[in-house]
């Protein structure tokens, strides 16, 4: 079985609180991007036990820690006698620690890869509920489909947002931003917009209204994320933003 994860980008990020659990409340919309994605296949493990290889852009970690085979092992522990020892190949073309969403996206289908293969009948809210115990950004994944999410990224409703006659360019610069940092350094506030209105927001006012609040900590640490942000409007981009915690940025450019 071979399936295409893809990325993710942010338009609007608020860091809106701090909660209890050690997490941050937020508000965004999740947009997918289809043109770069990874690709990911599912075959019967060769030698009767599994693996995961890897090829692409380079991983840190060891595979035991990949999204991918934590999935794996979840599911083979829920449900034994029907997740058998698989091979997984992983293909990365999606940056890591760049706020494009790779890994999450990489862990969410393998976790609906897993239910087919397995003839699990795991409900879209079962696979969203399992793809939280992942990471935050997972269960957008399961839908795949623009969401405007709020408290970790998991409660969402379906936006009707279509960036499809753009172009989108996404730039990554060779930082890796750490994501537990720029937590840290960001300063919880409300959200300057309601995201929930963007669909009826003409583009070309976003620039004037859209923040990511992760910007505030990151660009005076990392100029070159911020140089290249103001190169693509410098390119024409009618909106640009850095994505999630960063290093990638990217520009919506008009019409194709």
């Amino acid at each position: 079985m071979l399936r295409f994860p893809p990325a993710k980008i942010n338009l609007g990020l608020h860091i809106t609180s701090k909660r209890a659990d050690g997490y941050h409340n937020l508000e965004t919309i999740f947009y997918p991007l289809p043109q770069l994605r990874d690709a990911l296949e599912i075959v019967p493990a060769a030698n009767s036990v599994p693996a995961l290889q890897l090829s692409g852009r380079p991983v840190q970690g060891k595979p035991e820690n990949n999204l991918v085979w934590k999935a794996f092992k979840l599911l083979q522990a829920r449900y034994p006698s029907k997740i058998p020892a698989l091979d997984f190949y992983l293909h990365k073309v999606i940056p890591m620690g760049a706020g494009l969403g790779g890994g999450s996206a990489d862990a969410a289908f393998a976790l609906m890869m897993l239910n087919e293969i397995g003839t699990l009948g795991l409900s879209q809210a079962e696979l969203e509920s399992l793809a939280l115990s992942l990471g935050s950004d997972c269960p957008f994944f399961i839908r795949n489909e623009p969401q405007f999410a709020a408290g970790r990224g998991e409660r969402m409703e379906p936006v009707a947002l279509d960036l499809s006659g753009y172009r989108i360019q996404v730039v990554c610069p060779e930082i890796l931003v750490s994501t537990s940092e720029a937590f840290r350094q960001v300063q919880p506030r409300p959200a300057s917009f309601p995201l929930r209105s963007l669909p009826e927001t003409p583009l070309a006012e976003w620039r004037h209204i859209l923040h990511n609040d992760f910007e505030d900590s990151v660009f005076p640490q990392y100029p070159k994320i911020q140089a290249a942000k103001e190169a693509l409007y410098a390119e024409g981009a009618l909106y640009a933003s850095m994505s999630g915690s960063g290093s990638a940025v990217f520009g919506i450019f008009g019409r194709q």
